[in-house]
Order: C-alpha cells, then sequence, then structure tokens
C-alpha cells in the first residue's frame, strides 16, 4: 500500500513541476514577443537592488502597517515551504521527518518551532490582510477596476495561504499525539510550541484513537503536498506572479532618472543630417549603422520592450501607483495599476492567439484604444509619483510614453494644446506664441 502512496506522489510531483515549468516557458515567450533592451549594464548595483527592495522589501516600509503584515506573509510563506524539501524525500522514499536524520534533535528541534511560529505570523497577517481588504474602506482597494476578477483572485490566495498554514498545524498537531502516545513509526521528533497551545489540546478533548489521528496527520500532509502544487500552478493565472517575478523586475529596473525620456538614435542622425548642408538626404545609411525603427513608439504589446512586458507580468494590483496618481485623484480616467493590468491583459490575449494559431494571427486588435485609450494616455502629468511608490520598481509611466510617442510621431494625434506648442517652437524657437526677437525680453528688468 505504501508502494502505491509513493507512485501516486511522484506523479503528482511530476505533474505539479511539469505544469508550472510550462507556464514559466509561456509566460517567458510572451515576454520575448517585446522589443529587446539591454539592461546589463552595472551589475553590482542591479544585485544590490534586487537584494534590497525584492528581498529586503524596503520599499514596502513606506506604509509600515501593510508592510509588517506582508513581511510575516512573505518570509513565513516562503521558509515554511522549505519544509517542501522534506515533504518531497518523505514522499519518495517513504520516511517520517527525514531532516531530523540531517539536521540532529537539538536543531531538528529549532527547525519546527521557528517554522511553527512563521506559520503563526503567516495566519495573522492573511487573516487581518482579508478583514482590511474586504471590511475597511481602503480606497484603492476597492476601486472598481479591481470589481471581479482581480478581487476574488486576492481573497483566493489569502484562502489558499490560511489553508495551507491550518493543514501544517493540523499535522504537526496529530503527529505530536501520536508521538506521546508511542504509536508505530511515529517517534519523538521535533518540537510544535504552537500546536501544544491550540490544536493539541482541541484534538485531546474528543479522545480520538490513534488510528484515526493517523488519518487526520496524513490527510493534512497530503492536503499541504497538493496544495502547495496547486497553489504554486495558480501563480501563473493570479497577480501574485510577483512572488517570483519581483526578482527579475527589480534586477532590470531602471536605474536612471525616473520619466527620462529617451532620444531615439535614427532621429538624433535624421535632424543632424538635415542640419548639416554638405550632407547628402538620399544617400544609402552607411554598412553597420542603426535604421530607423518600423514604427515610432508603441501601438501594440509587440512594440513595447521585453522590461515593460515583465513589468505587466510583475504588477502586484497593490494600487499604491494609482492612490498617488494626481491625474486619478482629480477624477480622471488615468489608472496607472490599470495600464499595466491591461498590457498583462493584452499579452496574454496575444499568447492565446499564438497558441492556437503556431503563430500570432492578426485579430484586429491594438493595446492602444481597445485596451488603453487616448483619454488615459494624455491625462498622465509625467510626474513620476507611480514609479516612485512601487514597491517592486516597476514603470508604468514608460508605457504611456512610448504609446504617446506613437500617437506624435506616427498618427500625428497629439491635443491641440501641444500642437500649438510644438508649432511654436519650430517657428519661434520658444513655447509661446511671439516673435523670436522678442525671447529675452523677460530678462531685461
Amino acid at each position: 500500500m505504501h508502494y502505491i502512496d509513493n507512485i501516486l506522489f511522484v506523479i503528482l510531483l511530476i505533474a505539479g513541476f511539469g505544469l508550472f515549468t510550462k507556464s514559466l516557458q509561456k509566460i517567458y515567450r510572451n515576454i520575448r514577443l517585446g522589443r529587446e533592451i539591454n539592461r546589463s549594464d552595472r551589475k553590482n548595483e542591479r544585485w544590490e537592488t534586487m537584494a534590497r527592495v525584492a528581498m529586503g522589501q524596503s520599499r514596502m516600509s513606506a506604509r509600515p502597517v501593510a508592510g509588517v503584515l506582508h513581511l510575516f506573509v512573505y518570509v513565513g510563506f516562503v521558509i515554511i515551504n522549505i519544509e517542501l524539501i522534506e515533504i518531497i524525500i518523505d514522499g519518495i522514499f517513504d520516511t517520517h521527518r527525514f531532516l531530523s536524520t540531517i539536521f540532529g534533535p537539538t536543531f531538528y528541534n529549532i527547525f519546527t518551532a521557528t517554522l511553527e511560529i512563521l506559520a503563526l505570523l503567516v495566519i495573522i497577517g492573511v487573516v487581518l490582510f482579508f478583514i482590511r481588504r474586504n471590511f475597511y474602506d481602503v480606497k484603492r482597494l476597492t476601486m472598481k477596476e479591481l470589481f471581479g476578477w482581480p478581487k476574488n483572485d486576492a481573497n483566493w490566495i489569502l484562502i489558499i495561504e490560511f489553508a495551507l498554514m491550518m493543514a501544517f498545524f493540523t499535522m504537526n498537531s496529530s503527529d505530536f499525539i501520536l508521538q506521546t502516545r508511542g504509536f508505530d513509526g511515529y517517534h519523538h521528533l521535533g518540537a510544535f510550541p504552537i500546536s501544544e497551545m491550540t490544536l493539541v489540546p482541541f484534538l485531546e478533548i474528543f479522545s480520538f484513537d490513534s488510528s484515526f489521528l493517523e488519518i487526520v496527520e496524513r490527510g493534512a500532509w497530503w492536503f499541504h503536498f497538493v496544495g502547495i502544487l496547486f497553489f504554486m500552478n495558480y501563480l501563473y493565472y493570479s497577480k501574485h506572479l510577483h512572488i517570483i517575478l519581483a526578482f527579475p523586475s527589480t534586477w532590470y529596473a531602471n536605474l536612471d532618472l525616473y520619466g527620462k525620456f529617451n532620444n531615439l538614435d535614427s532621429v538624433t542622425k535624421e535632424i543632424k543630417l538635415m542640419m548639416d548642408p554638405n550632407a547628402d538626404p538620399y544617400a544609402a545609411p552607411a554598412e553597420g549603422s542603426e535604421e530607423a525603427p518600423s514604427k515610432f513608439g508603441a501601438e501594440d504589446v509587440f512594440d513595447l520592450n521585453q522590461v515593460q512586458l515583465l513589468n505587466a507580468y510583475s504588477c502586484t494590483e497593490c494600487g499604491r501607483c494609482t492612490s498617488v496618481c494626481p491625474a486619478n485623484i482629480t477624477g480622471k480616467k488615468l489608472s496607472p495599476r490599470l495600464i499595466l493590468m491591461k498590457t498583462r491583459d493584452r499579452l496574454e490575449e496575444v499568447g492565446k492567439n499564438i497558441d492556437k494559431n503556431e503563430k500570432f494571427e492578426d485579430d484586429g486588435k491594438k493595446l492602444l484604444n481597445d485596451y488603453i485609450t487616448k483619454e488615459e494616455l494624455w491625462a498622465c502629468t509625467t510626474c513620476n509619483a507611480c514609479t516612485q511608490a512601487c514597491p517592486i520598481l516597476l514603470d508604468p509611466l514608460s508605457i504611456i510614453l512610448e504609446m504617446r510617442r506613437f500617437l506624435v510621431m506616427e498618427q500625428s494625434a497629439a491635443p491641440q494644446e501641444l500642437n500649438l506648442m510644438m508649432a511654436n517652437v519650430e517657428n519661434n524657437a520658444a513655447p509661446w506664441q511671439y516673435n523670436q526677437a522678442d525671447r529675452l525680453n523677460w530678462a531685461k528688468d
């Protein structure tokens, strides 16, 4: 019978990690649909940024209460799942608490006790997050853009994490009782301070026999294992992909000034050519020189760079960016969070198109207009509040700027106010409509 359990365990293990790998490959393929961008410079600074922001949670401290609770959940959940190593070894080789043979009794007691304390902190964190998200009017968490799947997704993750931690405590509590009874196969291994104070007294009230407690312990063990595999594969459909993608997102983050508008080399060369009286404007470009891009700016996800697409998948939907956006605060349609969410939705739609047709077949849709409207784009003040507020250094502003570039350079579709300003710069060498000879009048006094 144990061999059947071991075989089933291995099948589930392979299937779970196989599906997870397939999901990661799909995400990687979709991100690769974007334009290449070189972010391999300043490596030491990038490693330091990733360690400080993704691992150290440094930006979460801007909102201390949420930051501390997130730290509970993040650190607790990650470290507790180190126990997955023990579960995998026990499941394959039919052992029980294998790490005790590696750590020794004293260190294993410290190890299991630490996991219990962390599990309790996770439970406290997810319960308070659930109450805060559903019963307190935190504006950024109750906005219309989160209605439906985004809100349900956030709640499901909290429920799953709570269930996994309760299964962990149930497993330890029944295991502890069986150890104290000297039940066959259960030796005195590990220390369970939280379980001893909570679930152990509860289970002992009912005087369950040892055979039943063995079923409870095994059931909780299997639930914990299968739950972790389910959680891992659910991530693909969830905003909680940031658990994984926050690390590459912070490593590839923009280290230059926020909102710095990048010049296009092809445009710079063209302007220099126009200003050179000796240049031949009809001459073929020199061999090896950079040709002008086929399209200026971004109309669809293919026109964005790969880091911007990675950002779209990494968005935590926390809304910190939107909560500080002056355009959104004053009632305009722009929401930086929604810019990333819509980019991800379009990218997923493109990915499904490729899955179905083996290559992208034109579906008559674009990121611009079908997902993100011109009204949203032009509402942005480029103040950088969104990029400053993001806890994992995402950059929705860069997407807005690229889509604006497309509107101006490809469609000549800038608002009238901007067209007037650009005409003045062209004709008067200043944004204002007056004669060039009067440009320095402001300095006379």
